[in-house]
């Protein structure tokens, strides 16, 4: 009986179009479903020579040529646990599982050490595309057990996107893939929330209606804010109602909801002391989002001030809105990245910031020409302590920076949130300075607690009685 180069556990739709893609690149796959019903609907659908479906968790081992490689695609959390605690008796020594899903990395760290105390590879690997990407070419972030990694990379490789090289590179040990892939998805989240703040400005300031939001934004997409996001929201404008004809996009509910990457990197910056407010506030708007009935009542009650009257014509509007977008997308960028620069130095994974960069610009969600540019400094200079800091974003930034201060501004005398825009400026602001008020905080914690402070004109630590 022929035996499958992988297989694969979990028929989701991602889990399904990844392995259609790695079929189609001619590698033979087994294929299993705890709803085994779901195996019969797959190969319905998509069957061919080179799946090979299997009813049980043993027929599928059996089904996979040594040493064995199983793709686990299932819901993060106590199912893959149940997964990976199913399968262990059934392998060899020296088999390999191997988690695609959006798992936790400390989770993924657990798993590889469980797994290697009984002799089975692991690793974790993250993937991002969307449905489309995973059937087309993910970007793809495998880690844990580097000659398990080895021994499938060619098959990742030819899955993956190109852009124009295989947006697929080994990223480090045990939880590194699954990391990269969480801060992947917590840039995406300041991405979503800056555009989404844009058009909230674009529309209640400017007063562009969905015509013009679609071709403003389809503009932007042939220049520097060029990217998949981009693209979308611009497809996004054009499309009606088929009730009434209106914008679609107007009748959806103002409420936007979350699975827990972007939750989990603020958490994990917060442990490791980075600060990633931009990343951070996308997640607090999400969560504000979903306030709505609280947000109905307050809208009657609470004082909105005196407004601006004075408005910045509609046509130069656009074009310091689009600064601003830049501007802070920069910003979101940096803050991510100083996130796995930090992790990277806090789990000894020795992470190279080009190379991530550089498989983010196909295939994922974030991908976006930016990135070429963030490639090109991380390779250049290796030891770039902050994004910012890179001799195209201080050029970028300084061209484009009276037209972000002004969004900002603009934002805040209208009344419009802004809460991404504002957070990348007193970020960018914050990190400029040469001194912060952070001097008068440390002489409050000595005051009240005598936590002793360190001084500008001489070395050493000391304590004042306030």
């Amino acid at each position: 009986m022929k035996k499958a180069s992988v297989g694969l556990i979990g028929l989701g739709v991602m889990g399904a179009n990844l392995i259609r893609n790695i079929a189609g690149k001619g590698y033979s796959s087994a294929v299993f479903n705890r709803t085994v019903s779901q195996v019969d609907r797959f190969m319905a659908e998509h069957g061919s020579e080179n799946f090979i479906p299997t009813k049980s968790l043993n027929e599928f081992v059996d089904a996979l040529e040594k040493p064995r490689t199983a793709f686990v695609m299932v819901t993060a959390g106590a199912a893959v646990d149940a997964v990976i605690d199913s399968l262990i008796p059934l392998l060899d020594k020296g088999d390999t599982i191997a988690d695609l899903g959006n798992s936790y990395f400390k989770d993924t760290v657990r798993r590889e050490k469980h797994c290697k105390e009984r002799g089975i590879n692991f690793l974790g690997i993250g993937v991002s595309g969307g449905e489309e990407g995973a059937l087309h070419g993910p970007s793809i972030m495998p880690g844990g057990d580097y000659e398990a990694w080895q021994r499938i990379a060619t098959i990742l490789d030819e899955a993956s996107a190109k852009a124009p090289d295989p947006c697929h590179v080994y990223i480090g040990p045990d939880g590194a893939g699954h990391f990269v892939k969480m801060v992947h998805n917590g840039i995406e989240y300041g991405d979503m929330q800056l555009i989404a703040e844009a058009y909230d400005l674009l529309k209640n300031a400017a007063g562009c209606d969905s015509n013009e939001l679609a071709e403003i934004f389809t503009n932007w997409n042939q220049g520097e804010l060029s990217s998949y996001l981009i693209e979308i929201t611009s497809h996004i404008f054009t499309h009606k109602d088929n009730e009434n004809g209106s914008a679609l996009v107007e009748k959806i509910m103002d409420k936007a909801s979350q699975k827990g990457t972007g939750k989990w990197t603020a958490q994990i910056a917060l442990d490791l002391g980075v600060p990633i407010p931009t990343l951070a506030a996308a997640v607090s708007a999400r969560s504000v989002s979903m306030l709505k009935n609280e947000r109905l009542v307050a809208a009657k009650i609470l004082p909105i001030g005196k407004l601006a009257q004075q408005r910045t014509p509609k046509k130069q509007f656009v074009e310091a809105v689009r600064d601003a977008l830049y501007c802070s997308k920069i910003v979101s960028y940096a803050q991510g990245i100083a996130l796995i620069q930090a992790a990277s130095e806090e789990y000894n994974w020795n992470l190279d910031i080009g190379n991530i960069a550089s498989i983010w610009r196909g295939g994922c969600i974030i991908r976006a020409q930016f990135l070429n540019e963030i490639t090109r400094a991380y390779k250049e200079n290796s030891g770039l302590g902050n994004l910012l800091l890179a001799p195209y974003m201080v050029e970028q930034i300084k061209s484009r920076i009276d037209n972000w201060r002004q969004v900002v501004a603009q934002s805040s005398l209208l009344g419009i949130p802004a809460l991404a825009f504002t957070s990348a400026l007193s970020y960018y602001d914050s990190y400029r300075r040469e001194y912060l008020p952070q001097n008068l905080t440390q002489a409050q914690r000595d005051y009240f607690g005598a936590h002793t402070f360190e001084r500008t004109d001489k070395e050493g630590t000391f304590h004042h009685q306030w």
